[in-house]
């Protein structure tokens, strides 16, 4: 019999723990999102971060800007969120318009104000196995929620599906970093069927509706699906498909109210641990 890896309700707990940590201590952390165009989807996310945000007491600042913007006058303002020094925590939400180089954005955010944790600073301290300021929003949900259901991880084979630096290449590192061995596959591995029937867990991040089936699982496996996908109805889905493989492994992360709620989690997480990190840096520095 599987287990459903609840993310939504680890979620709201991590949120809640979050909201008694502000209000006790009369902190004030402040989240700078950055959004550029009129992308509907990140439209969507950026309102539903804002509004978990100021639920628990996280100041957020949504900053627009047109479509056409240029790559030096989006810099330039992203450099003067960096100085303020009553913000954070910056956010740029991405996809960004194809005339912006979104590598070179993310290196105008300081490492000490990237909320993302996507910083080559941030990501190398991850790799090398040192504490970054903050890491990756969806891998920490990632390892969070297979923490909370005392999953061990050392020794573990795990299979990545999707190499991005948002979601692939930071969780093998995590992953690594906590003793598994991690095989990272990608639209040019030959044989995924095979790889994918070694993993104990098994995370599916590539985008496609349903692309997972019985024949990728193998018994009593660990299954985390990233995938947000739609269908022709317009319901949310996932990269597995939840019905086919579901009696197949041993936990299984829905979706929606899997991996989702914790990526919002954890960027809150992010926001108040920067924010603290700021607070301490500042008593040092007065000592």
């Amino acid at each position: 019999m599987y287990t459903i890896l609840d993310g939504k309700t680890l979620a709201e707990k991590i949120l809640l723990e979050i909201k008694k940590e502000i209000k006790e201590n009369k902190f004030s952390p402040t989240l700078a999102v950055v959004i550029v165009g009129n992308n509907s989807a990140s439209k969507i996310y950026v309102e539903n971060k804002n509004k978990k945000a100021k639920e628990i007491g996280i100041n957020s600042q949504i900053i627009s800007f047109k479509e056409n913007i240029s790559q030096k006058n989006l810099e330039k303002e992203i450099e003067k969120l960096s100085k303020d020094k009553n913000i954070h925590a910056i956010l740029v939400q991405l996809p960004l318009p194809k005339h912006i180089n979104p590598q070179a954005i993310i290196e105008k955010i300081p490492p000490n104000k990237d909320v993302d944790g996507f910083h080559p600073y941030n990501l190398g301290k991850l790799i090398s196995g040192n504490e970054p300021y903050a890491k990756a929003c969806t891998p920490l949900g990632i390892i969070r929620l297979l923490e909370e259901y005392n999953i061990n991880i050392e020794g573990k084979n795990v299979v990545i599906v999707g190499r991005s630096n948002i979601v692939g290449k930071p969780l093998a590192a995590m992953f690594t970093n906590q003793n598994a061995t991690v095989t990272l596959c990608h639209s040019k591995t030959k044989e995924l069927p095979k790889i994918c029937k070694q993993a104990d867990i098994l995370v599916c991040a590539i985008g496609q509706s349903k692309f997972f089936n019985k024949n990728y699982i193998k018994k009593d496996s660990i299954v985390i699906d990233v995938g947000i996908n739609k269908n022709s109805e317009g319901k949310l889905t996932g990269d597995v498909n939840f019905e086919n493989i579901k009696e197949k492994t041993s936990y299984i992360t829905p979706v929606p109210k899997g991996i989702g709620p914790m990526t919002i989690a954890m960027l809150m997480l992010n926001t108040l641990n920067l924010y603290k990190n700021s607070k301490k840096n500042k008593s040092q520095r007065k000592g």
